[in-house]
């Protein structure tokens, strides 16, 4: 089935990291015979291995493809592949019922000779096709034929391979139609093939379908056993994109200053060493991209950092927003990260022009002042909020979406054991629901299948084919990742590179007792770290290993895994979350995971508050098993060591609190308290000791007003309540103290009189503590009473009566 253009195109773009292999098309090849007369031509067709044995065929494809070289000759060109590619012949096949149009036979007779004609020609290489050209062609006995003529003894060779891995009779026929599509367009033989050969086809197959054709993957790993590809190399990781350098990211966004795109790849390579190459890839394009590419587009023949006003605020008001492809703006969600790595730009080249003068050019002021990051705190609150938000509605369905993924898994086993009972074409119940099972398998199917084919039975219910296999290897996955997740808190990267190595035994060195524990290699953080293996993780564990060996000839299979983030491709490992793809082994992807868990929540049909579905997310279980942790009373240091933080800062914004886990943890803590205080502070006070607490109170009643001493303390000050912290002084008694201010004044002037110098330095003390409390009171005084502040709101008059 073709595709339009929109399927193409959100097929490629789901497809991020793939090597772009287009300049491939460009390439033109050209037969070993291109320049040979046609008398040479034809002397060579009764050389081919599968040449007829009768003279009426051997006449009759002689006469075609003499036609179609007489055809061809009438076209100017050096060689057959011009006037081949002159006549249109490549576009299709529609010419080959117009060739000799005075030959009086039936249109049918000329056709097939043609066409054989043609056949002979393409595997004398005469002409080259292009990959159009075949797939409108369609013949599946030129491709058999390609396999004699000149590569026999390498596709021998394939073939033995294949009969002892037990390849299917389909993966088989695919591959080797790929291989001979190849053969037939580059006009090599087998054994001369290179790596561009294949990338050239998996080239046409991406800008027609968006995606490698079908074959071509196994194509490849036929192609290792003669030694054209690697053997550890699969051709999905031979297609990946590795770490791009500075130079390339930059260039992306084709700066115009030259002086400028050196210094952004200067700095980068500065910073590079320190991030790992997903978060320098993002930095790179904030910088090179949303910074100074969107400045040169709205500022033409800017060459300097040092912005103008106007032109920093300008960008600053256009970062707030971002323009979809259809002309929409919304709000852009990191306009706050953005502002810091710019200003971070900015500082960095300061410091660094303090050490190395060849930065001095570039230190200038920073466009992102102090004041536009004053919203940074409150936006990353909020994020906090949201995320604890997030927990908060998902923690208390987690059980159900456990036993809903241990139900699919029960369920599609059992309905796959049913199936697998049943003969071809029987009607059997499962479930209160009846199935049939279908029989796809023909007589030649029979004859070329060599591994076993996938159960589809059909719901008679509701009519739909069911592939019960799939659907069992989809619900195992998917239980195991929900119980690998919940079980241990790991990141989604984290997972899909647990290996059958990770799991280690420690014996313990006070007891010698042996535990086992899962070693988790170092990802985000670039922290290895170890956790201890429950017995429901270990239950999960084994079930895996059991699984793959049982699937795998008693062995878990070596498979190579394509970090995303690095854009690196490990080595072969036995990774516990792979599956089998095809006739290859491959790790899970992460989209593949996403899938799965929401298979398990479409089964749960767990909701929100307000009735609607709940989607999870493989860090929302990192985050419920951190607040499960915790607030199960594990010590938050020892559940940041779980987590891989370095810091606990960290764990903590991990940790959403509930209000009934806030009341009870309050209320053990002051439990906890009371045990380690004196039983004697809590025994019930005499009569005596009560009349004493409340005589206090009136104790500390002063001339300007109360005592704020603690109950059970005596004065402090000697009764000089004017200088004591502890006075509040009685807005009646303002009259008062203003009187004690003016007579403390009168006694300074005396004693400075008399030169009573100890005296002075006494009520100098006196005379401050006095004004200062003034001062506090005149300012509650205000707030108690303010007075009204006219708004210079309009009053309405009788000018204009209502009327």
């Amino acid at each position: 089935m073709k595709l339009t253009a929109v399927q193409i195109e959100r097929r490629q773009r789901a497809q991020p990291y793939l090597r772009d292999f287009s300049h491939l098309l460009n390439r033109r090849h050209v037969g070993p015979i291109d320049t040979s007369s046609a008398d040479e031509v034809l002397a060579l067709l009764p050389t081919l291995p599968d040449w007829p044995g009768t003279v009426t065929q051997q006449n009759l494809t002689a006469r075609g493809a003499a036609t179609i070289l007489n055809w061809l000759s009438a076209y100017p060109g050096s060689g057959w592949q011009q006037r081949w590619l002159r006549a249109g012949a490549d576009h299709g096949l529609g010419w080959v019922d117009s060739l000799a149009p005075e030959d009086t036979r039936s249109a049918g007779t000329r056709r097939t000779e043609h066409m054989q004609g043609l056949a002979a020609l393409l595997l004398c290489k005469t002409v080259l096709p292009s990959y159009d050209f075949l797939a409108r062609y369609k013949s599946c006995r030129l491709f058999d034929r390609v396999q004699l003529a000149g590569s026999a003894a390498c596709f021998d060779q394939i073939r033995q391979h294949v009969a002892d891995q037990g390849m299917s009779g389909r993966h088989q026929s695919l591959a080797m139609s790929v291989l001979a599509r190849i053969l037939l367009h580059t006009g090599k033989e087998l054994q001369d093939l290179d790596l561009d050969d294949v990338f050239e086809l998996y080239a046409w197959d991406h800008a027609r379908e968006g995606r490698a054709g079908a074959g071509l993957y196994t194509a490849w790993d036929l192609l290792a056993v003669i030694g054209v590809t690697p053997a550890d190399l699969p051709l999905r990781e031979a297609l990946r994109e590795g770490p791009r350098t500075t130079v390339e990211l930059v260039g992306d966004y084709d700066i115009r200053c030259g002086d400028v795109r050196d210094l952004l790849v200067r700095y980068l390579d500065e910073r590079r060493p320190s991030l790992d190459h997903s978060s320098f890839r993002s930095l790179a394009g904030m910088l090179a991209g949303t910074f100074w590419a969107d400045l040169e587009q709205h500022h033409p023949g800017i060459d300097s950092l040092q912005l103008d006003e106007p032109v920093a605020e300008a960008w600053k008001a256009r970062l707030a927003t971002l323009v979809d492809a259809d002309g929409q703006t919304r709000p852009r969600r990191n306009t706050h990260t953005v502002l810091v790595r710019v200003r971070a730009l900015y500082l960095d080249i300061q410091q660094w022009a303090l050490e190395d003068p060849s930065w001095v050019r570039w230190a200038v002021p920073s466009p992102v002042r102090k004041r536009d990051l004053q919203g940074w705190s409150k936006h990353q609150k909020q994020i906090r909020a949201a995320m604890h938000q997030r927990v908060r509605e998902r923690l208390p369905h987690l059980p159900a979406v456990a036993d809903a993924a241990e139900r699919c898994r029960e369920s599609s086993a059992a309905l796959l054991t049913t199936a697998a009972e049943a003969s071809a074409g029987e009607v059997f119940p499962h479930a209160g629901r009846r199935y049939r099972r279908h029989d796809r398998t023909t007589a030649r199917q029979t004859q070329r299948n060599q591994g076993p084919a996938p159960i589809i039975v059909e719901d008679l219910t509701t009519g739909q084919d069911v592939n019960v296999t799939r659907l069992e290897d989809d619900a195992f996955w998917a239980w195991a990742v929900v119980e690998t997740f919940r079980h241990t808190g790991i990141r989604l990267e984290e997972l899909l590179e647990l290996t059958h190595l990770a799991l280690v035994a420690y014996a313990m060195q006070d007891t010698g007792e042996t535990v086992p524990l899962l070693q988790i290699v170092p990802s985000k953080g670039n922290e290895e770290r170890l956790l201890l293996v429950s017995p429901e993780l270990a239950s999960v564990l084994a079930t895996v290993i059991g699984r793959l060996r049982a699937t795998a000839a008693g062995r878990v299979p070596l498979v190579c895994r394509y970090d995303p983030h690095e854009r690196l491709t490990g080595p072969p490992l036995p990774h516990l979350f792979q599956r089998r793809v095809g006739t290859r082994w491959q790790v899970l992807s992460p989209r593949t995971v996403y899938d799965l868990i929401t298979t398990v929540l479409d089964e749960a049909a767990v909701v929100d508050a307000a009735g609607q579905p709940l989607r999870y997310t493989p860090h929302d279980f990192r985050r419920m098993f951190a607040t499960e942790a915790v607030t199960g009373g594990l010590p938050v240091h020892i559940a940041a060591r779980l987590l891989g933080h370095s810091s606990i800062a960290t764990t903590e914004a991990y940790l959403a609190v509930f209000q009934d886990d806030l009341i009870r943890t309050y209320r053990g803590f002051l439990e906890r308290r009371r045990a380690t205080r004196p039983a004697e502070e809590y025994r019930n006070p005499t009569s005596e000791e009560w009349r004493d607490f409340q005589q206090h109170f009136h104790q500390r009643k002063v001339e300007l007003g109360d005592c704020a001493r603690p109950y059970g303390t005596p004065c402090q000050h000697e009764h000089a309540c004017v200088r004591c912290p502890m006075l509040r002084i009685a807005p009646a008694q303002r009259p008062r103290l203003t009187a004690i201010i003016s007579n403390l004044g009168d006694r300074i002037t005396e004693a400075t009189l008399n030169g009573w110098l100890g005296e002075v330095q006494g009520l100098q003390t006196s005379l401050h503590e006095a004004t200062r409390k003034l001062v506090t009171l005149d300012k509650t005084l205000v707030r108690r009473d303010p007075q009204p502040v006219n708004l210079g709101m309009p009053v309405i008059t009788d000018r204009f009566p209502h009327g």
